[in-house]
């Protein structure tokens, strides 16, 4: 491992910001990731397919929780201190986010506390951290009222010896068709050599300046649309049994119409049908209400109170994408968006496309989940929705570097 930046990615999800650390060569240790259908996702691809990761012997290659890494590998975890470059990742923020019901209760923000002692342990040169853009805003309830949840991160990382910088960032600007704005914390240990808050600032001028020529290496617009993304998977053509889905349907490969699509499908060229690129079943009523909200809309953001009623629809959110715009920040409900030419949901291979996933990353576990189920199971498409765009984590991962 000498000479190599090595990381550990917390919180890791299905892998989108280990495959983008990957394609900036960064190597990774291991990943903690507390849901197994997720981590099938990140072993499948990661593990098995490209040998990302040169895994402790320690720790074995499944799921894990981090408070149960921390109380049974803590001894482990220390012996890492000098040889862990970066800790990415963030957790998870249902807590925090302003697309669903935000509570300051909620068991999940204290993970925030597991993060916080993970990194004392392990001591890395330098922090990534990833959160919702809710996570800027004042606690209002508690003891902590008036403070903002960055802040006190900050604090803590501030305590734990590093400099911190945070700021929120529109993924949208860097190559991915969606408008993602997230809040990023870079930190630096502050007895590496040139270590200062303004160096850890320097991360998103850094970042900004470095999208343009990295972009344009690979082709790629850094505002690629909807259209862009997504046109050569259209259902109208042909439809095919799905692989891995009983009973339901998928579409076909149709010629690459955008350089996104070429870089996108690079790697899967044999492939005739694209993996998890599977249709859902709506009824001729839902069919019809779609087709009507579609003739209606020419903006892609959340149709009127006044035309949900319309319709008789009762859910919060229902976008109708437009080709020539980004899209709303995917999230892990399918339901929120419409097709921009085909009366339907997308597909989790959509979706993915949406957040720069390459088409030969394979996502697997269930597809939708339900009920109670929704705060245990992790299914593609809260695989997808929960992810880093690949894509801005490549990014991320070649100006972390220069950082030290």
């Amino acid at each position: 491992m000498k000479g190599k930046h090595t990381y550990i990615d917390l919180f890791a999800g299905c892998g989108g910001l280990s495959l983008g650390l990957n394609r900036s060569e960064w190597k990774g240790l291991f990943a903690i990731e507390k849901s197994p259908h997720a981590f099938q996702t990140l072993e499948h691809n990661l593990i098995n397919k490209i040998q990302h990761f040169e895994w402790v012997k320690w720790l074995p290659k499944q799921a894990h929780d981090i408070n149960t890494v921390i109380k049974d590998y803590a001894d482990n975890l220390k012996k890492l201190q000098g040889k862990v470059t970066l800790i990415a990742g963030g957790p998870p923020c249902q807590g925090f986010s302003i697309a669903g019901q935000r509570n300051e209760k909620d068991e999940r923000n204290t993970l925030i506390n597991s993060y916080i002692e993970f990194v004392s342990l392990v001591k890395p040169k330098l922090i990534f951290f990833e959160n919702v853009k809710g996570f800027t805003m004042e606690f209002k309830n508690n003891q902590q009222k008036g403070k903002k949840y960055s802040q006190i991160v900050t604090d803590k990382l501030t305590k734990e010896g590093y400099n911190v910088y945070g700021q929120l960032i529109n993924f949208g600007d860097y190559g991915i068709p969606q408008k993602r704005t997230r809040f990023i914390l870079v930190g630096i240990r502050n007895d590496i050599k040139n270590s200062s808050v303004e160096k850890a600032k320097s991360f998103f001028q850094l970042i900004e300046t470095n999208k343009f020529s990295f972009l344009k290496e690979k082709e790629l617009s850094a505002t690629p649309t909807i259209e862009d993304a997504l046109s050569d998977l259209i259902s109208s053509k042909k439809i095919v049994e799905t692989p891995d889905r009983k009973g339901f349907t998928s579409g076909v490969y149709q010629k690459t119409k955008s350089n996104y699509q070429k870089y996108i499908r690079k790697e899967n060229e044999k492939t005739k049908i694209p993996n998890s690129h599977s249709f859902a079943k709506h009824s001729q009523k839902v069919i019809d209400r779609l087709r009507y909200v579609q003739s209606v809309s020419t903006e892609c953001k959340n149709i009127s109170e006044e035309l949900k009623n319309k319709i008789g629809l009762s859910t919060q959110v229902l976008v109708p994408l437009q080709p020539k715009e980004q899209a709303p920040t995917v999230t892990s409900h399918p339901d929120d968006m419409i097709h921009y030419c085909e009366p339907r949901i997308l597909t989790v291979r959509e979706c993915a496309r949406l957040q720069s996933f390459p088409d030969w990353f394979d996502f697997k576990g269930k597809y939708t989940t339900g009920g109670k189920l929704r705060k245990s199971e992790v299914p593609r498409y809260t695989q997808v929705g929960n992810a880093i765009p690949p894509l801005f984590g490549e990014q991320a991962g070649i100006i972390l570097k220069q950082l030290i």
